[in-house]
C-alpha cells in the first residue's frame, strides 16, 4: 500500500529545482533553452580551495569528523566573522551543515513547536515556507511590493508579532529579490524585537559576499540581539561551490547544541573532504570572490538594461545576489494560441516552451505577481535570453 505522511504531501515540490529538470528535459530533446531558473555560479570553484580538497584526500581526511564540524574549519569561521562582520564567537558557536539549507532547517526545528508562528517577508526563498512545515509551525507571510524594494517595514513587522511568534527568517541580500537592508533599516527591526525576547532571528546571510552597495550588515550587530540570532552562511554562492554542500550557523551556544543534537541523529557530520575545502576558502586568497562579485554586478546591469526594454516589465535594480524579479501582472489574463496565462507560473511556462528561456515564476517565493531570472550565466546568454523574452510576451495579447 504506498501511503505517505500526511506531512510530507503538504509540502510543495521545490520549483527552481523543477524548472531547471523541465529545461534540462527540453535540451535532451535537441531544444536550445537558456537556463535562467538555478541559483548558482557558473564559475568553476577557485583553483587553491580544490588543490586543499586533494591534498585533503591524500592525507587521508576520510573519517567521521566532529558532528560540528572540523576544530580548524569552525576556528576559520570565527575569525571570518570578526575580520568581516566585527562579530566574535566562539568555535563551539558554530556548527557546520550539509548547506545552508540544512542550517536553516537545524535552526527552526531547534527552537519551533507545534502551533508557533514564523514570521517570514516575501517575497522568500522557496524552502523557507516548507521548512516551517516540517517543524509544525506556522508561516506568517508579510508581504512587501517593488515599491517599498520588497524590504518589510518596521510596523509591518510589529503588526505581524503575536504571543504566538517564535521566529522570524530575514534574508540579505535576498534570493530572489537582491533586496539589501541597510543597517538603518536593520536597526529599525531590532527596535522592534528588542521588544519581543522570546523571538529567535534567523538571519540568512548566504549572499553576503555579492554584494554592490558596500559592507554587507548582519543583525546580529544589535548586542541586544546577538544572543537570539542565528546567523546562516555557507560557501556556496561566494565561492562557487554549491555541489560541496558545506553550510554553517553561528547561533547562542543553547541553540548549537541542540541543532547538533538534531544532526548527529540525521546526518552526523558533513563531508570531511568538503570541510577542509572550505577551510582553505576562509583563510586563504579571496581575490577570487571580488573577482566573481565584479562579473555579477557587471551582468546585473546589462540584465537590468535589456529588461528595461521589455514592455510591461516593472524593474528594481537588485543591491545583491544575482536575481532580477520583475513585477509581471501586466501578461496575467493575456493569451497566445488559445493559450492563457493566468497565474506567473503560467507565464514561465510559456516562457519556457515559446521563448525557450527557464525562469521561475512569483508563485514559487509567495509573489505572483513577479518572475525570477537568474543572471548567474555569460552576458551573451542574458542578451539572447532577454531578445527572447520580449519576442515571447510580444505575442500575448
Amino acid at each position: 500500500m504506498e501511503q505517505i505522511s500526511a506531512l510530507i504531501a503538504s509540502l510543495s515540490e521545490s520549483e527552481t529545482l523543477a524548472m531547471s529538470q523541465r529545461s534540462n528535459e527540453l535540451k535532451a530533446k535537441g531544444v536550445d533553452v537558456i537556463n535562467l531558473s538555478l541559483g548558482e555560479p557558473d564559475f568553476f570553484t577557485p583553483k587553491h580551495i580544490k588543490d586543499a580538497a586533494k591534498k585533503a584526500i591524500d592525507d587521508n581526511f576520510s573519517f567521521y569528523t566532529p558532528v560540528p564540524g572540523y576544530l580548524s574549519l569552525r576556528e576559520a569561521i570565527c575569525k571570518k566573522l570578526q575580520r568581516e562582520n566585527n562579530l566574535e564567537y566562539k568555535p563551539n558557536q558554530i556548527i557546520c551543515s550539509n548547506g545552508a539549507k540544512q542550517a536553516v532547517c537545524n535552526s527552526l526545528l531547534a527552537v519551533v513547536e507545534a502551533g508557533s508562528e514564523v514570521i517570514i517577508p516575501a517575497p522568500c526563498w522557496v524552502s523557507y515556507i516548507e521548512i516551517v512545515k516540517l517543524t509544525r509551525g506556522i508561516p506568517v507571510v508579510i508581504r512587501t511590493t517593488i515599491e517599498q524594494d520588497f524590504k518589510i517595514t518596521p510596523q509591518q513587522l510589529e503588526e505581524a508579532i503575536t504571543d504566538k511568534t517564535r521566529a522570524i527568517i530575514l534574508c540579505s541580500p535576498s534570493n530572489p529579490t537582491g533586496s539589501i537592508y541597510s543597517k538603518e533599516e536593520l536597526e529599525g527591526l531590532a527596535k522592534v524585537l528588542e521588544k519581543h525576547p522570546n523571538i529567535v532571528i534567523i538571519s540568512d546571510e548566504i549572499y553576503e559576499h555579492i554584494n554592490y552597495i558596500g559592507r554587507h550588515q548582519s543583525i546580529a550587530q544589535f548586542p541586544y540581539l546577538q544572543n537570539r540570532t542565528v546567523i546562516v552562511n555557507g560557501v556556496s554562492k561566494a565561492y562557487a561551490m554549491t555541489g560541496w554542500r558545506l553550510g554553517w550557523m553561528a547561533a547562542p551556544l543553547w541553540i548549537v547544541k541542540a541543532a547538533s543534537k538534531l544532526q548527529g541523529q540525521y546526518t552526523s557530520c558533513c563531508s570531511s573532504i568538503a570541510q577542509k575545502a572550505a577551510e582553505a576558502a576562509y583563510t586563504g586568497d579571496n581575490s577570487c570572490v571580488e573577482n566573481m562579485r565584479k562579473v555579477f554586478e557587471r551582468r546585473r546591469d546589462l540584465i537590468v538594461e535589456w529588461a528595461s526594454q521589455v514592455k510591461g516589465f516593472k524593474i528594481n535594480k537588485p543591491q545583491g545576489a544575482f536575481y532580477l524579479f520583475p513585477e509581471c501582472s501586466y501578461y496575467l489574463g493575456t493569451a497566445y494560441n488559445g493559450r492563457k496565462i493566468e497565474t506567473s507560473t503560467d507565464l514561465a511556462m510559456y516562457l519556457l516552451e515559446e521563448g525557450h528561456v527557464a525562469c521561475v515564476g512569483g508563485d514559487a517565493f509567495n509573489s505572483p505577481h513577479n518572475i525570477r531570472f537568474s543572471y548567474a550565466t555569460s552576458d551573451e546568454n542574458i542578451i539572447e535570453a532577454m531578445k527572447r523574452v520580449k519576442v515571447a510576451l510580444d505575442k500575448l495579447k
